[in-house]
């Protein structure tokens, strides 16, 4: 009963966090390969994982800041809007949701990370594992 009601809550979200004004930042997915050349090239990056404690002990990008999707509105002034922002979740539903959110809501440059963590690890890229 319990995850029903999480799960619910969450679908919520997802409908607060697709419905807002015109676009007004750029919002763009990128590829596992095209996110990691981002992040080597653009040492600002902020890099923001939205899913859940357990899935971000279990598997992270290195210098990546925890913000649970459903802690996420409340939250939402540890991002900073002067910076490009890269958004990861899995597999990139979550993350996109989001990325949309931001670009709606004055965040100038934000990016998906399309296919979330698990696409960036098939392509081999680095990972940590492990409590932080």
């Amino acid at each position: 009963m319990i995850e029903v009601i999480r799960w619910s809550l969450l679908a919520s979200l997802f409908v607060v966090l697709s419905v807002g004004s015109a676009l007004a930042g750029i919002a763009k997915n990128l590829s596992p390969k095209e996110a990691y050349q981002l992040l080597a090239e653009r040492p600002d990056v902020v890099l923001l994982d939205v899913r859940t404690p357990g899935e971000y002990r279990e598997v992270r990008l290195e210098g990546a800041k925890l913000i649970p999707i459903d802690q996420l509105l409340r939250r939402m002034q540890e991002v900073p809007k002067n910076r490009p922002i890269l958004v990861y979740c899995a597999v990139g539903s979550r993350s996109s949701q989001v990325v949309g959110y931001m670009a709606r809501n004055g965040f100038p440059e934000v990016y998906n990370l399309y296919g979330g963590i698990y696409a960036w690890g098939k392509k081999g890229l680095p990972v940590l594992t492990g409590l932080p």
